[in-house]
């Protein structure tokens, strides 16, 4: 039960079979709470700033601010709500506006919003820059990937590109980047050019100049181009359906591992079946024969199964290496508030706005990996932080404050 703002007793006085008046104390009393939230009533404080004139020179001077009074006219709580009600619970605009106004009681302009918004966005950078040399540093990362819109209202996307949102996932940090293409360059900016860890992924393009021996692909996705190979006729739907059985053997063990049935070193050598008889099937799909231009349902089988046979070795990395998943079912569970987002906003109209959706989804993914209250952690430190010129928090699980509840990285 929450913690009691106060407690009310409540004693029967009579018997209710005799009615003989009742006496003592219940050690243990049936309770029953009552939440409730009190008015809400914002607190405003009133600056008046005197203009005196001066008897000697007759010059008027008037009274500035003090240094910690922040010019916007909004407190640091006010601006980590409508921060919160963007990037957590993913409100318009217009949303966070009417919200401020209906359950707070604080009206604020639309262009106060975004201003606020942007605020917000200054105020963690140095900690979203943070948590991605975090994550492309991490020994296995996942990766995924959705399209995004960003407009072109601030001239910076002139050719009305695509833009992309990718991830980069580890257990405890995930970072998020916005950009107008999802080609090699958008994947190395992403991972780091220097990326030496583990890459968790689809097969997308993007990441082929992560060398073989550092990809483990993701079997949910072969697991659904073998069931499209299997729904194809004739040929096709052998070798799918040949396919589809040894991926289900595959995952009845690697299910055994995950209970605690099956040791790591015996999947290996009960795997290497399954692979065999997997090579065998690409391999002889690959075989046949088939033009260029060919368009049949046999065709589409003979390249998907030629494309997974290149790649082959990186169906195979988590036998041999412990803590390597065969799914990346964790970056596509992290990435789907981005897919809400960019459904419930048609995306960002400008860079600026690219940028806050991609640093808020990585503060709120990161901090909710964490078990850290995003509210606290824009209010208490992050804003109160930029706006006392003091060191930006942290998003990292190592360094961050043990009042946050994070989850030890052990």
């Amino acid at each position: 039960m929450s913690e009691c703002s106060s407690v009310l007793d409540h004693h029967p006085k009579t018997c209710s079979c005799c009615k003989e008046i009742l006496l003592g104390e219940d050690a243990n009393p049936y309770r029953h709470q009552i939440v409730e939230i009190p008015p809400i009533n914002p607190i405003i404080v009133e600056h008046r700033l005197h203009q005196l004139v001066c008897q000697q020179c007759g010059i008027l001077t008037r009274a500035k601010l003090p240094q910690d009074v922040h010019p916007s006219g909004y407190g640091v709580r006010v601006v980590a709500l409508v921060t919160v009600l963007s990037g957590l619970y993913r409100h318009s605009q217009r949303m966070v506006q009417s919200s401020m106004q209906d359950i707070f009681g604080v009206s604020m302009s639309l262009g106060t919003v975004n201003n606020l918004r942007f605020e917000a966005s200054f105020a963690v950078e140095s900690a979203v820059e943070s948590a991605k040399i975090y994550v492309q540093n991490s020994r296995v990362v996942g990766a995924d990937e959705t399209s995004f819109v960003q407009g072109n209202v601030d001239g910076c996307n002139s050719k009305k590109s695509q833009a992309w949102q990718c991830e980069a996932v580890t257990p405890l940090v995930t970072f998020f980047q916005i950009a107008l293409s999802c080609c090699s360059d958008a994947a190395r900016n992403l991972l780091g050019e220097d990326f030496s860890g583990i890459l968790n992924s689809d097969r997308y393009a993007a990441y082929n100049w992560v060398g073989l021996s550092q990809r483990q692909l993701c079997w949910a996705h072969l697991k659904r181009e073998f069931i499209k190979i299997s729904e194809r006729p004739g040929v096709s739907a052998e070798l799918g359906t040949a396919l589809v059985k040894q991926q289900e053997k595959l995952f009845e063990l690697w299910h055994r591992v995950r209970d605690g049935t099956l040791k790591h070193c015996e999947l290996q050598l009960l795997v290497q079946p399954i692979r065999n008889s997997i090579k065998f099937s690409l391999q002889e799909a690959a075989d046949y024969e088939i033009g260029s231009q060919e368009k049949t349902p046999l065709a589409k089988t003979v390249r998907t199964c030629r494309q997974i046979l290149k790649v082959e070795p990186a169906l195979w990395l988590f036998l041999t290496v412990e803590g390597v998943e065969p799914t990346n079912n964790a970056a596509e569970r992290a990435i789907r508030p981005a897919v809400i987002w960019r459904r419930t906003s048609f995306g960002s109209q400008t860079q600026a706005g690219s940028r806050f959706v991609q640093r808020m989804l990585t503060v709120v993914t990161t901090l909710k990996s964490q078990r850290r209250n995003v509210l606290d952690f824009m209010i208490i430190s992050a804003v109160s932080a930029a706006r006392t010129n003091s060191p930006a928090p942290s998003l990292l699980p190592e360094v961050a404050d043990s009042s946050d509840q994070v989850i030890n990285a052990a």
